[in-house]
């Protein structure tokens, strides 16, 4: 007997189930990451790029637009679109990262432009999100989003140092620092 190792797509009662929950999710955004909050983790973030020349952007996205729940896509398919929209990936060293969280799954991404990728072992970015997932289940979002921008600064910091002899001026900062929260 054969077996059959294609994937069939999710059932209209599963995309729906899917739709509601990410509907839902919406609403509590203002509970997951309020305006003080989402003003620490840019205070972070730029504090953050003092150290080194690359650039992060973190995004919080409450659910996923209907396109993408229909078409069954996946939160990484998201994140990846964001980094391009976001400009993530048009930073002079090719050192960018995208921390994203998808709120409705409870869903996290990093996605690291090919700069950074080359040179921090993917087990550093996997190690992160389940740290991540551990904090967001416990509902210590802001704690999971710092955490991340931790290890991010850690690695950045050690592959792109803003100077070597701290004399040299500051690296332009490329790409804004606030979070996007995409309702």
């Amino acid at each position: 007997m054969e077996h059959s190792t294609h994937h069939h797509s999710p059932s209209l009662f599963a995309r729906l189930a899917r739709l509601v929950r990410n509907r839902m999710a919406e609403g509590s955004l203002h509970r997951v990451i309020p305006a003080d909050v989402q003003k620490r983790l840019a205070e972070r973030v730029h504090a953050s790029e003092a150290r080194h020349t690359g650039q992060i952007r973190i995004c919080v996205e409450g659910g996923l637009p209907l396109s993408y729940i229909w078409k069954s896509a996946s939160a990484r398919d998201r994140a990846v679109t964001q980094f391009g929209k976001l400009r993530v990936w048009d930073t002079e060293h090719n050192n960018g990262v995208l921390i994203y969280l998808l709120v409705a799954e409870h869903a996290i991404e990093i996605i690291a432009d090919r700069g950074i990728a080359r040179t921090v072992s993917p087990t550093v970015w996997h190690q992160m999100v389940e740290r991540m997932r551990t904090q967001f289940r416990q509902g210590k979002y802001e704690d999971g989003l710092t955490e991340a921008l931790s290890i991010v600064t850690a690695a950045l910091a050690e592959q792109y140092p803003a100077s070597a002899d701290g004399a040299a001026p500051r690296h332009p900062n490329e790409l804004p620092d606030a979070p996007v929260v995409i309702r």
